[in-house]
């Protein structure tokens, strides 16, 4: 089927999205395990993408950890630092498909709060024809109901919907609906993906 609308994941597609890295970084690789292997900080960040308030939760998590509260405050207070460094391939090319009246769309498990605090830093992210967010649908990937809510806002038939994310569990809930998908393994591999599909010529692709 022909592809009417293209879908983005965000977070290791657009931006990347490793905050073990900048932990490492900030306060050493040994007290960055101890710290991850003690407090569940990405389901902490899971519960702000769900919707729950950004500084609360991230808090009041630091509060009942204060054994590491400092560096879990940082996921706040320095989130912009968590969240980078754009991957300019991919916004070239989301920019390409949109110059060729290709509507894209962005589905992303992103807080409310965090991702109006990304959009100050990142132009792109107030770019896409639709931007489906999980903080603002109270539901993540790869929850089925977050598909089904993009096909039912949408209109586009699942079958004509190409998305790529990183995850493999996203990807596979997708393909569950009959999306057409590309797991995002590195943005050339996705620009190719793009001009099998012929949406994208190889130049515009690069």
């Amino acid at each position: 089927m022909q592809v009417e609308a293209v879908i983005f994941d965000i977070g290791n597609v657009l931006i990347e999205w490793q905050p073990e890295n900048f932990y490492d970084a900030e306060i050493g690789e040994a007290r960055r395990r101890e710290m991850f292997g003690t407090v569940d900080l990405h389901g902490m960040n899971d519960r702000v993408d769900l919707g729950h308030n950004f500084r609360d939760t991230i808090y009041g998590t630091a509060d009942a950890n204060p054994a590491f509260g400092d560096e879990i405050r940082m996921w706040h207070d320095r989130w912009l630092e968590l969240a980078r460094p754009v991957i300019p391939q991919s916004v070239r090319l989301m920019r390409a498909l949109q110059a060729k009246g290709v509507p894209v769309f962005a589905l992303t498990n992103f807080g409310i709060g965090s991702f109006e605090l990304a959009q100050t830093e990142y132009d792109f992210l107030s770019e896409f024809d639709r931007a489906y967010v999980s903080g603002h649908m109270g539901v993540i990937k790869p929850d089925v109901t977050i598909y089904e809510m993009v096909e039912a806002d949408c209109g586009v038939a699942p079958g004509a919907l190409l998305f790529t994310d990183d995850r493999e569990k996203n990807i596979a809930a997708a393909d569950a609906r009959g999306w057409q998908t590309h797991l995002f393994e590195g943005p050339q591999g996705w620009a190719d993906r793009l001009v099998a599909a012929g949406l994208l010529d190889a130049a515009e692709a690069a």
